[in-house]
Parts: structure tokens; C-alpha cells; sequence
């Protein structure tokens, strides 16, 4: 896999053609366009210039109902960075011949990237084979089990090669960011940021988390730690006092502090946080529920059972006929 040339100090403008997939977050979308927008008015300069394209042409209705006019996508494309943008109906829209005109236009073009869900297209295509990439957390699971030939990181954003993937909204606003460092530098990068009223703290690697850790450890950093090891530890839960002890905090200090900020006691949140990433695996997964209970830190499935109909009022085997796995 060739490096991907596009990361390089350059002084041509960047041509990048955005395809636009049925259904797709509108954030998503502006987390590529809006970087590209606020650099070229930022220096005057016309840094990036960008098309957008859709498998038929038209107006691609967004999922907050936004039309966005596109051209049609052929078999032969004139940009030096494709980017493939989609959030849902990712199945449907996996088309044979859709899929064969990406195989066709990858040698074309000096680097494609996925954001979001796209990631499914590149890698029903054939062309993540072989490369390091990652996808939205909700479907990481799905993701690897369906590709062993890929090798999947829960990364925020991942550049193998010539081909990058992101993991949403957020992870696509960073990457974008450091597309502009690598070109234009530090100074139009942070510049950017600024613009756009954005704290660029997470780095490529760090893992995509189902909430967010960095804004409950800026309102208090010894929660924020309680949180990601709890986060970290799903599968194999310590108890709460194991947990205080490891932050430096008596039990009694952290229970009121998740109270205070939480709304919820640290055993509860434990609970919770684990059955959310179980509800996961049971719509987004073919995991067995025997599997997901040990995975989601149940000593068995009774107990997983009990637990989960509670909290959501349905039994995980329901839950998922009525989603169809």
C-alpha cells in the first residue's frame, strides 16, 4: 500500500471529490467540508477546492434533511482525494456495480478515505485488505468479524497507506485538522481550530469512547479516571472500592462524587455502562447472549438476563429477533 502523498507539505491546491451516500449525518459532513472552507478564507488562498458527487447525481437528502446537489460519479474521477461519506443504509446501498466502481477508480486517485459508515463500502470492495482501519464503535464488532483480513483499531481515525478511515464526525473534524498541519502547518491548523470554536485534544490513536471522558475530566479529573476504567475494564469489572482505591479516593468520597455529577451512584454507572456495550453486541453483533454476558462482565446468563430486562425492559433474545439477527 502506497503512502499517502496527500499528508506532505504542498503548495497546489488539494482537489477532493466528496461522495455522498443516501442518508448521511449532515455533521459528518461538515466535519470535511468546513475545515477545507475556513482554511481557504483564512489565508486568502485556495488551498482546497472540492465536488460533490453521489452514485446517481441530484440532490442527496441528509438525514437532517438537507439536499445536497452532486454530480454523478463515473468510472473516471479528477481529484486527488476521494472521500466516501455515509452514515446509514449501508447494506442496501452495497451494490455490485457501485462496489466494482470503486475498485475502478482507487488507482485514479492519490489517496480515498471513509468517514463514518463508509468504511463498509471500501472494505466490501476489497480495498481495505491488508490495511490497518477502523469504523464507527457502534459497529467495530460487526466490522471485524466480517473482514479478518483487515486489521480494525478502535483508533478515532486511522491512515494506512493511501487509504484513511474515521470513526464519525468528530474523528473526521481531527483528521481534516492534521491534513492541514501536514500541508500548510501548525499555525493554519490551530488557526482553523479556533475558528471553528474546537479543542483538537484526541490524537489519531486514541480509542472512540461511548461517551464523553475528556469532557467529564475537565469538570472533574478524578471522575474522569474513575470513568475510563471502568470503560476499559467491561469485561472483567473490579469492584467500586478497587476502583476508588486505584484513583486515590475512599469509597465514600467517589460515591458522593458520582452523585454530585452523575446524578447516580458509581455502582449503578458500572452497571449501566456495561449493559449499554451488551445492548450493542446484541443488535450490532451475531455473538452468542452466553458470550455477550461474559464479555459484558456477567458471571452467567441469569444473572446477564435479569440484569438486562431490567434496565431495558426486554429480554436481549427479543431484542434482537426484532432487529432481524
Amino acid at each position: 500500500m502506497k503512502p499517502a502523498t496527500i499528508l506532505a507539505p504542498e503548495s497546489a491546491p488539494l482537489s477532493v471529490g466528496i461522495l455522498l451516500m443516501e442518508e448521511t449525518n449532515a455533521l459528518s459532513l461538515a466535519a470535511v467540508v468546513d475545515p477545507m472552507r475556513v482554511a481557504n478564507r483564512r489565508t486568502g488562498r485556495s488551498h482546497y477546492a472540492w465536488r460533490y458527487y453521489s452514485v446517481h447525481g441530484g440532490p442527496v437528502r441528509l438525514t437532517a434533511g438537507i439536499e445536497v446537489p452532486t454530480e454523478p460519479l463515473g468510472d473516471r474521477i479528477d481529484c486527488d482525494l476521494l472521500i466516501l461519506v455515509a452514515s446509514f443504509r449501508i447494506a442496501e446501498q452495497s451494490t455490485p456495480a457501485f462496489l466494482a466502481r470503486l475498485r475502478r477508480l482507487a488507482p485514479q486517485v492519490r489517496a480515498m478515505a471513509a468517514v463514518d459508515g463508509a468504511a463498509w463500502f471500501l472494505a466490501r470492495a476489497g480495498l481495505l485488505n491488508g490495511t490497518r482501519a477502523t469504523v464507527h464503535w457502534e459497529d467495530l464488532e460487526a466490522f471485524t468479524a466480517d473482514f479478518p483480513a483487515i486489521d480494525v483499531r478502535r483508533d478515532r481515525y486511522v491512515i494506512s497507506g493511501d487509504r484513511i478511515t474515521t470513526g464519525g464526525a468528530a474523528p473526521s473534524l481531527d483528521f481534516m485538522l492534521d491534513l492541514i498541519r501536514a500541508r500548510q502547518g501548525a499555525e493554519l491548523a490551530l488557526s482553523v481550530a479556533g475558528t471553528l470554536l474546537y479543542d483538537p485534544v484526541h490524537t489519531a490513536t486514541a480509542p472512540q469512547r461511548t461517551m464523553s471522558a475528556a469532557r467529564i475530566a475537565r469538570a472533574d479529573p478524578a471522575l474522569g479516571r474513575a470513568v475510563a476504567l471502568m470503560e476499559a475494564a467491561v469485561e472483567d469489572p473490579p469492584p467500586v472500592a478497587e476502583i476508588a482505591r486505584r484513583i486515590g479516593l475512599s469509597a465514600r468520597r467517589m460515591e458522593m462524587l458520582f452523585r454530585a455529577r452523575l446524578g447516580t451512584s458509581p455502582g449503578r454507572f458500572f452497571l449501566d455502562l456495561r449493559l449499554e456495550e451488551a445492548r450493542r453486541m446484541v443488535t450490532d453483533s451475531r455473538l452468542p447472549l452466553q458470550e455477550i454476558a461474559l464479555r459484558t462482565g456477567f458471571s452467567g446468563q441469569a444473572a446477564f438476563a435479569r440484569a438486562f430486562r431490567a434496565r431495558f425492559g426486554s429480554t436481549a433474545t427479543a431484542l434482537r429477533a426484532g432487529r432481524g439477527q
